[in-house]
């Protein structure tokens, strides 16, 4: 938007979390508290500053786009800010200061507060909301209008002021000139020693400058969170809606209440989702394909027409379309299966390629494999591929045939249209259209029981 910075706070520890990690690193649908601010704040502009504090390391990765200043002391929300005067020296725009444990804002009603506080030509403008309990939260009192006349504490109310049910949301816009002069301003005489940023929105009106109140259509946006189980159930509503933009988008979810589906995930038209699946990072699954209960998806790609069967995990893998994987597949990172592959019963797989139409049915262990089209892999086939120091690849070409408890001892390969015998151990490349055998040869003794029992 127009001359727009925005400036999110996300220095704190978040004490009542009794957590190591500070607040903004807990996850909810999938990301962190920051991550879901931090993407809200980039569709309205590109320049994004993070003040950051306890852990700051660890909070700067997550947002390596943003611009992270450092607020050594965490002295409050108007000290938090101070730190970041130097950021805006010369800047002569508006700037939008948000928490960072707000994850339901939305990026749309950030843009209609900032058109609101533009348009009205505020020097600063205050997001507000309706609540049913307002309990704990300082009241917005106007003018009549839009202006804003005072924001008052809850400990500071009279009984008529207790009366307003309008709150105040901790999300800002300034004009960046006033708000570092009347930041100046701010004195810290309170129980903590403190610097507030409310303190500034009381500077401005005292100043008679003209602050904006903007009432947000769903005040679920602006939960913040402080404890464990609010964590909960911001993540239960952040899933719940989730299912439920899906649905209305085209997807069945039979059952929503025991589906876990993080914010990011995209999936098609047409496809089902049974009831205890779990679809987690940046999946995308696509139209008419069915995932059956008790799967877990962890950053996959999935075609269309393709099929999950029950109790698959599946981690970091890309998976072709008319696909069909399970029940009770693992797939490990930088596995690949290309359209119409079928895998099934207790298969693992691990940073392989599997080529278009091949199959692996049954009880196999394929690792650091290349595997061409239209092959049989045989059921109780292991590809060795780790010697205790070194990891070695794996060759099969098209249309291979792969006998059941077959032992491929890697570095090896099977060419073209090969066949291998079951129950072989292959040390050594086998040519294309060969038939490779490698077992010892069947003795049979007869009578031999009976003479060992006789002594």
């Amino acid at each position: 938007m127009h001359d727009l910075r925005t400036l999110i706070l996300a220095a704190g520890k978040g004490t009542r979390m009794k957590s190591r990690k500070a607040k903004v690193l807990h996850k909810v649908g999938g990301a962190s508290l920051l991550e879901h601010v931090f993407r809200a704040a980039r569709f309205l502009s590109p320049e994004v500053f993070v003040v950051i504090g306890h852990q700051a390391e660890k909070v700067r990765e997550l947002v390596p786009e943003a611009r992270c200043v450092e607020q050594k002391e965490q002295l409050g929300t108007g000290h938090a800010v101070m730190v970041a005067k130097e950021q805006f020296s010369g800047f002569s725009g508006d700037v939008l200061v948000l928490p960072g444990d707000v994850p339901l804002i939305r990026a749309e009603t950030l843009k209609a507060f900032v058109e609101f506080h533009q348009s009205g030509g505020y020097l600063a403008s205050v997001m507000t909301a309706e609540v049913p309990n307002p309990s704990g939260y300082g009241r917005i009192v106007r003018f009549g209008g839009t202006e804003l006349q005072s924001i008052v504490e809850h400990r500071d109310a009279t009984p008529e002021i207790l009366e307003i049910s309008e709150i105040n949301s901790s999300i800002y816009v300034f004009d960046a000139a006033t708000l570092f002069a009347a930041l100046s301003q701010v004195k810290n005489v309170n129980a903590q020693s403190e610097y507030y940023l409310t303190d500034v929105i009381g500077i401005l009106v005292s100043q008679r400058k003209k602050v904006g109140a903007y009432k947000m259509p769903n005040a679920d946006e602006i939960l913040g969170i402080n404890t464990r189980a609010e964590l909960g159930a911001i993540d239960r509503m952040m899933r719940r809606s989730k299912c439920e933009a899906l649905m209305a988008a085209g997807v069945t979810i039979i059952d929503p209440d025991s589906t876990f589906i993080d914010a990011a995930v995209e999936i098609g038209a047409d496809t089902v989702i049974y009831p205890s699946v779990q679809i987690y990072g940046r999946s995308m699954v696509g139209e008419d394909s069915i995932v059956y209960s008790f799967s877990r998806i962890t950053n996959c790609q999935i075609g269309s027409s393709t099929t999950i069967l029950e109790g698959c995990i599946l981690n970091d893998s890309w998976i072709g379309n008319e696909a069909s994987v399970g029940p009770y597949t693992h797939l490990r990172p930088h596995t690949r299966l290309e359209d119409r592959v079928k895998v099934g019963n207790f298969v693992e797989i691990k940073k392989s390629t599997l080529g278009a139409g091949s199959k692996s049915m049954h009880l196999s262990y394929l690792g650091d494999a290349t595997i061409g089209e239209k092959c049989n892999i045989g059921a109780g086939t292991i590809t060795c591929n780790y010697d205790g120091t070194t990891k070695s690849p794996t060759v099969i070409e098209d249309g291979v045939f792969i006998g059941s408890d077959t032992q491929l001892i890697a570095p090896v390969k099977i060419g073209k249209n090969a066949y291998v015998g079951a129950g072989s151990s292959i040390t050594e490349d086998v040519p294309p259209d060969s038939l490779a055998i490698a077992r010892g040869r069947q003795v049979v003794k007869e009578g031999w029981v009976k003479d060992r029992k006789k002594k």
